[in-house]
């Protein structure tokens, strides 16, 4: 078996400093409590380190950050800082599920926050459950979060499923192709994960229910970096319209190669990255315009303090879709666990299921274990990724199609 590597956050950054427990030093933290301790296997290298890079981990840093500059935890027998355990899952679900067992029953943290990612939080689910810790899944799309809500009772889904993001998409693009302002043509690519599959699957037929043609239809492995092929093959089949289901190393090279063709559709449409901070950096003058999964009201000031906060800790600003919704299960968790004022998980986790909390992005109720108030589809415009779309059909910014043209590297 592989070692899972271990490491203390340290003080400096807001998380108290953990050392070993054994012996009559863990008798004594049993006896009398210290902390309250968080435990979470992240993504620090691997295919998925830049996704738990961006949005989960500078999230949870973020939020223990806050927590323990304000005193801590309230419970009924005191204020508690919080400490923190940490492993690297190395991007292997595998990893995941052993370090989430290891948290239950070696460390014995209070609660185990998820990991990134929608295939590591749906295997991680059974864990979780067998363990008694309420899984609040802030970065896993899936339309199977109905059932496994059913099936995990601690279990809660903040992102959405596919059907949310594909039926807006294809919402938008129907009243621009019936105002004139795009063709009837699609093209659809898609990442042959968890995200991409979920999301494709509610999209085909939604894109055909709605009259579409889809001049291309095609799913490409996890890891593919060449574009080449799939881009020069759609750009000769006249779409308007171009959806990628991707993650973010596919996000950004879909974007970088585009350009390098000259693919230039009216509708550019990239999954998860599109809304990450960095990609602008990444495309250049050529991210206006860009549509993705996700978006933000740029118009909040309770987003604009976060934003300020994240930055000044993290030295980057958040994404704007998950990192938001990643902060909101931490300051959901955190409400519950000081209602209850105890850290009795079953308490805990029917006090999530079933109470109304105040967030940053406003008041959050779960429906059936899931957050169902979510911006489903963004777009670059003045240097934001802002809400075109939202589920409680809020009033989002008018969509700018046709994008800008790209422009040629110098």
């Amino acid at each position: 078996m592989t070692v899972l590597n271990r490491r203390t956050v340290l003080q400096g950054v807001g998380v108290a400093a953990l050392t070993a427990a054994a012996g009559t030093g863990f008798r004594a933290f049993a006896q009398e409590r210290t902390a309250i301790r968080i435990g979470y296997a992240i993504s620090k290298t691997g295919a998925n380190a830049a996704g738990a890079g961006i949005t989960t981990l500078p999230n949870y840093l973020l939020w223990v950050d806050d927590v323990n500059k304000a005193g801590g935890i309230q419970l009924k027998s005191g204020k508690y800082p919080i400490e923190v355990v940490e492993y690297d899952d190395r991007s292997s679900v595998e990893e995941a599920v052993r370090a989430v067992e290891r948290l239950a029953t070696q460390d014995k943290v209070d609660f185990i926050l998820p990991t990134w990612g929608t295939g590591p939080n749906l295997a991680m689910g059974p864990t979780f459950d067998k363990f008694g810790y309420p899984q609040l899944a802030a970065t896993a799309v899936t339309d199977l979060a109905p059932e496994m809500a059913k099936r995990w009772k601690r279990s809660f889904w903040f992102l959405g499923g596919g059907h949310d993001y594909a039926d807006a998409l294809v919402q938008l693009l129907a009243k621009q192709r019936d105002a004139g302002t795009i063709n009837n043509k699609v093209a659809i690519v898609s990442v042959a994960d968890g995200f991409g599959i979920d999301l494709s699957k509610a999209a085909t037929p939604a894109f055909t229910a709605a009259g579409f043609e889809l001049v291309y239809d095609k799913s490409y492995p996890l890891g593919t970096a060449d574009f080449a092929p799939i881009l020069n093959e759609v750009a000769g089949l006249g779409a308007d319209s171009f959806v990628a289901f991707s993650y973010p190393p596919d996000t950004f090279a879909l974007t970088q190669q585009a350009v390098v063709a000259n693919f230039n559709p009216k509708v550019f449409y990239c999954g998860v990255g599109t809304a990450f901070p960095v990609f602008p950096k990444i495309a250049g003058a050529n991210h206006d315009g860009v549509m993705g999964v996700g978006g933000i009201d740029p118009d909040s000031q309770a987003l604009a303090d976060y934003f300020a906060r994240h930055k000044a800790l993290i030295g980057e600003e958040p994404d704007s879709w998950a990192s938001a919704i990643t902060y909101v299960t931490l300051q959901v968790l955190q409400q519950a666990i000081e209602r209850v004022g105890d850290v009795d998980r079953d308490a805990v986790s029917a006090e999530i299921a079933s109470g109304e909390f105040d967030t940053l992005i406003g008041k959050v109720k779960l429906e059936d274990q899931q957050l169902r108030s979510l911006w489903t589809v963004g777009q670059w415009q003045g240097g934001k990724f802002v809400g075109l779309m939202h589920t409680d059909g809020r009033a989002g910014r008018a969509p700018v199609i046709p994008k800008p043209a790209w422009v040629a590297a110098q």
